[in-house]
């Protein structure tokens, strides 16, 4: 037993003085590595090797009250250019406010006589011209207004001045004094956009409290018509044609502008789908189209179109019996556009057409629909213009020629 404890102890010890010179030397292995480092951060940073050279913007000092050393606190900022934030920068001041005053009286009073500002849109300045410059927005934004102003992106209010407005296409143009007008919008191509092409909106979504506001998307379709009831009678009276994009347009956009990633005007921000089930879906009237629009609102007060001088009904709308006992139509003719009134000495007079007169055709494409007339009539002809027209008196199909003169009403 004496022999086995004996060499036991002398095993121990071997094995602590091993572990002491193992720890030793580890302890003076990390000293000299340490110090190698520091010694190496110096010169590596001249070299090159390391990435950031980093400043300290203050050093807090010892001896403070938290017993921190050598704290080192430093501010970073980024200075963000892309090409979204340019084509913003290039477009946000041309794209203003427009308040729809419909009221005479600063207080209104709670009888209700005074009706007080019918809402807030947005708009485009397009023109600078002298002292004046020029505001497309949306009919509808100032319609039934007594006063009409302006807000720049900077809060300043300037009175605007109507020159005309177009129900049919939704455009209306403004007139205001151009001394304060820093940035007009610079139009751009909207026949060469592309589907999934990136475009931004901007305008003064749900008024003054948003305004200036940009979101962005792409262009989800192109040449889409949408039926439009102008009268709100329930019946569809145009086929209005607008650019489609996800970008969120909500009330108060409308009017504002939709750009391309260089920062053009390639639509006018009309109006949004507004139904539960439907998501992400704006509507902007594409600026090639606006174009002619605007230019004659600018400088008749009104749109110069084509006029033929007759009220007009779908047949589609009209019962059956009518259609055989009061048109006369034959059985497999449900299409066309029965005249209700033919305006004395208008070219439909002047043509010989008569009030139950049925339009089926003009310059040999079919017409189904008022629509159908309307587009052909508006974007297909010009005043001056001499067309054939295809139409049913008393079951027998007739054909005449009118010219269409300016609509003088």
């Amino acid at each position: 037993m004496g022999y086995y404890d004996d060499h036991s102890q002398g095993r121990n010890q071997r094995k602590n003085g091993n572990r002491g010179s193992f720890l030793l030397a580890s302890i003076v292995g990390a000293i000299l590595g340490a110090m190698l480092v520091i010694i190496s951060i110096p010169a590596l940073s001249n070299q090159g090797f390391l990435p950031y050279n980093v400043q300290p913007n203050q050093t807090q000092p010892a001896g403070t009250d938290d017993d921190q050393e050598n704290v080192i606190q430093q501010q970073v900022s980024y200075d963000v250019q892309t090409d979204t934030t340019k084509a913003i920068d290039k477009a946000a001041d041309a794209v203003v406010g427009i308040n729809n005053i419909q009221t005479t009286n600063f207080w209104n009073d709670e009888s209700g006589d005074n009706q007080g500002p019918a809402g807030t849109g947005s708009g485009v300045i397009y023109k600078k011209a002298g002292d004046k410059a020029y505001v497309v927005t949306n009919q509808h934004v100032v319609e039934g207004a007594t006063q009409l102003e302006v807000t720049l992106n900077d809060g300043t209010k300037i009175p605007a001045k109507l020159l005309g407005g177009d129900v049919w296409t939704d455009l209306a143009v403004l007139e205001i004094d151009a001394g304060k007008i820093k940035k007009i919008a610079e139009f751009g191509n909207s026949d060469a956009l592309k589907m999934g092409e990136p475009v931004m909106a901007i305008g003064n979504p749900l008024g003054a409290t948003f305004s200036g506001s940009v979101t962005q998307g792409i262009i989800s379709g192109i040449n889409r018509t949408i039926p439009v009831d102008i009268n709100q009678d329930g019946i569809m009276d145009w086929q209005a044609e607008v650019l489609q994009t996800d970008a969120a347009i909500n009330p108060g956009n409308s009017g504002g502008a939709l750009i391309n990633i260089a920062g053009q005007l390639i639509g006018i921000n009309s109006m949004k789908i507004a139904q539960n089930a439907v998501e992400g879906i704006g509507l902007s009237i594409p600026i090639n189209y606006a174009r002619p629009i605007i230019n004659d609102l600018e400088q008749y007060g009104e749109v110069r179109r084509p006029y033929m001088g007759v009220d007009l009904k779908s047949v589609a709308e009209i019962p059956g019996y009518y259609q055989e006992e009061a048109l006369k139509l034959p059985r497999d003719i449900t299409y066309g556009v029965a005249l209700r009134q033919v305006v004395p000495n208008s070219p439909a007079a002047q043509a010989g057409l008569r009030e139950l007169d049925v339009i089926v055709e003009m310059d040999g494409k079919t017409i189904h629909d008022v629509i159908d007339l309307r587009k052909h009539l508006y974007q297909e002809t010009k005043i001056g213009d001499q067309m054939e027209i295809k139409y049913y008196r008393e079951g027998k199909l007739q054909t005449t020629k009118i010219t269409l003169a300016e609509d003088q009403s």
